[in-house]
């Protein structure tokens, strides 16, 4: 069980609460408990993630023993047998699509274009260079959609946009990451890598840091944001951010120590307590001011 329970992944269930963030701009958090939508919305991304991550070790066995963490995987070491996280994999993805349809049908069709996505991603995508990145990236904006529907709140651009540039940078963070392991043939390692070099991840990361971090100042600032949330001092939480970015740069960079953003965001106290004041500095202006 204990080796099942480490295949799902469940510390992996935290970039769900991207779904949430729709309903928390809009000042509408509390629906996650009123509301069974959105917390229905939740669970079946978290069930629909532990199915993708285990189509992943499936298709990446071998290549998950080259690898200094993931060769610990239970697939990798044999813990789980194969047919058995077959199974598994099936009986996820039934609930999630079974959960998503007590949403409603367009939760439902994000949830089925995250499981085509992560699909073709397996089989395909992971492997170019650029485009994997991106893959990864819409895998998010479509856990924000997802949350926006569930949520009945309409989804800004800015969030979008913003979603998009930071999963692009966690996931160069990981790619930066595997570009440093001591693995003799890279491309055994993961195929894509052999378009990347750490100059140029290096020099994405700041581009696309600095991007994310304008676009959030333009999204606090927009006529939009400050009508919708009655309030023109929303720009104050760009200091939070800004220096969570620097910081994830730092660990990337100098640390040398961006494989794994969950696990960055789990163990890393500065990050810890950026998000920490950005939350508490967000929730005083949506609901106290």
């Amino acid at each position: 069980m204990r080796a099942i329970l480490k295949l799902l992944r469940p510390h992996q269930w935290i970039k769900n609460t991207f779904v949430l963030i729709p309903a928390f701009f809009a000042g509408k958090i509390f629906l996650f408990v009123t509301d069974h939508r959105l917390a229905l919305a939740f669970i079946s991304f978290c069930l629909a993630a532990s199915a993708v991550y285990i189509l992943n070790d499936l298709f990446d066995v071998e290549k998950d023993r080259l690898h200094e963490l993931k060769r610990e995987r239970p697939l990798a070491t044999g813990a789980v047998s194969r047919q058995t996280a077959i199974v598994i994999l099936l009986i996820l993805a039934a609930a999630a699509i079974g959960t998503a349809a007590l949403v409603d049908r367009s939760f439902l069709a994000v949830v089925g274009g995250y499981f085509a996505l992560q699909v073709l991603y397996s089989l395909i995508l992971k492997h170019i260079s650029v485009l994997d990145i991106a893959v990864v990236a819409i895998g998010f904006v479509l856990r924000v959609l997802a949350g926006g529907v569930a949520a009945g709140v309409p989804v800004s651009k800015w969030l979008i946009l913003m979603t998009f540039l930071l999963a692009c940078c966690l996931a160069l963070g990981k790619r930066r990451d595997d570009l440093l392991l001591d693995v003799e043939d890279k491309e055994a390692l993961r195929p894509s890598l052999s378009g990347y070099s750490l100059r140029f991840i290096d020099n994405c990361l700041i581009v696309l840091a600095g991007t994310t971090i304008v676009c959030y100042i333009m999204y606090t600032v927009s006529e939009e944001v400050v009508t919708r949330l009655r309030s023109d001092h929303v720009y104050l939480t760009s200091f939070f951010v800004i220096i969570g970015l620097l910081r994830f740069l730092q660990i990337a960079m100098v640390e040398q120590k961006s494989g794994s953003p969950t696990l960055i965001l789990l163990k890393d106290t500065m990050i810890q307590a950026m998000i920490g004041l950005w939350f508490i500095a967000f929730l005083f202006i949506l609901y106290a001011s």
